[in-house]
């Protein structure tokens, strides 16, 4: 058969490469999401159970240590194929980077501005949403911006049971033997990833107080 040239592959097949991509990134940032709405207030909450914590800190982190195929394959027989499936393992993906730097973000947040505020009057909870979040939001973006970047690489993996995105173009590279598959796959995939993070580091680098300001204030 004769192999066609890429730009010619692109033309064909720019329909398919386009909604691959939007599947992908409906499974990698849909799973996100859900995982910082898991994370963040849990990591929260940890931060008066230290001891429960580390059990968290730990399960979380074995998760991570599973491959993707073998906990897709556990996940395969309670929930069918699909992208629910998918979602759920790259949910569980998510957690540990988010979990970790929430919980380590508030509970390294210097203990003098904690007592600044709660000599100003605060109560446990305006604290947390008026000193400890803030302080902590750059180093919970750190987190944030490495689950996405980890999750869009790994929903690539979600094509091996029928969940679609850009790895169901790789995977029909691989069984056709077709380079300009493996390539419309693999390329946007890592400009995803590259942009993604990139942008969520630009958040980050905004959110992260200027060294001078902080030595003004606590100058004060």
């Amino acid at each position: 058969m004769k192999m066609i040239s890429f730009s010619q592959f692109l033309f064909m097949n720019s329909t398919a490469i386009i909604t691959a991509t939007v599947q992908h990134l409906y499974l990698a940032l849909g799973s996100e999401l859900i995982g910082c709405l898991i994370a963040i207030p849990l990591g929260i909450w940890l931060t008066s159970r230290k001891k429960l914590a580390d059990y968290f800190l730990a399960v979380t982190g074995t998760i991570q240590t599973i491959p993707s195929l073998a906990l897709l394959g556990f996940v395969l027989p309670l929930f069918g194929i699909g992208p629910l499936p998918a979602m759920i393992v790259l949910v569980l993906y998510s957690l540990l980077p988010i979990l970790r730097n929430t919980y380590t973000g508030i509970t390294g947040v210097n203990p003098s501005y904690i007592e600044a505020g709660t000599g100003a009057g605060m109560n446990s909870r305006q604290l947390l949403w008026m000193v400890k979040l803030p302080l902590a939001l750059p180093i919970i973006m750190a987190g944030i911006r490495i689950s996405t970047v980890y999750l869009i690489s790994w929903a690539t993996l979600a094509a091996f049971i029928g969940a679609g995105g850009l790895g169901d173009l790789i995977i029909t590279g691989i069984q056709t033997a077709d380079a300009n598959f493996i390539i419309a796959g693999t390329i946007p995939t890592a400009f995803l990833a590259i942009g993604a993070g990139w942008m969520l580091g630009k958040v980050e680098m905004v959110l992260t107080p200027r060294e001078g300001l902080i030595v003004s204030d606590e100058g004060r």
